[in-house]
């Protein structure tokens, strides 16, 4: 009878420090943001193309966020422009932004005709998404699941000819 007493002593006692660890990592502070700002033409060949993709990162917390790195995969319309995984390092500080560059190396051959149709109106908005995973954390990794969308107006990105 003491042994079992005891052994559900230890139980309780054992249940009760996970639960209290477990709090430890509990996070009610709200998760950061990423966006792509920009997509930069780097160079363009008929099978290859080179862009820069520049993103933003929002720290909504009260400390530094560490960016390990992001998986990403960008999509115009229904053409996937690029996909692949930074390992990118950058720290944020409290309630600021941080910038990056990613450069991304795609073949849009197969996809010309569609990017040629979303381009013949270079002031309709063509709708984007971003899907991926920021890695975040130093000690502990907490990724976070990026899920966005929106449009962008490829006119805006178009640099004026000078006559």
């Amino acid at each position: 009878m003491v042994i079992r007493l005891r052994a559900h002593s230890l139980l309780l006692a054992w249940t009760l420090t996970l639960s209290g660890c477990a709090s430890w990592f509990a996070d009610d502070t709200p998760p950061p943001q990423i966006h792509l700002v920009n997509v930069e033409l780097v160079r363009a060949k008929l099978l290859e193309q080179k862009f820069k993709l520049h993103f933003r990162v929002d720290n909504r917390s009260d400390s530094d966020l560490t960016v390990r790195g992001l998986i990403y995969r960008i999509s115009l319309a229904d053409v996937k422009l690029a996909e692949g995984e930074s390992n990118e390092w950058l720290t944020v500080p409290p309630h600021s932004r941080g910038f990056f560059k990613v450069s991304v190396r795609t073949n849009l051959w197969p996809q010309v005709r569609k990017i040629a149709d979303l381009l013949k109106k270079p002031q309709r908005p063509i709708p984007y998404r971003l899907e991926g995973e920021l890695k975040t954390g130093l000690f502990i990794g907490n990724d976070v699941q990026v899920m966005r969308s929106g449009e962008i107006i490829p006119g805006d990105f178009i640099p004026e000819r000078h006559r």
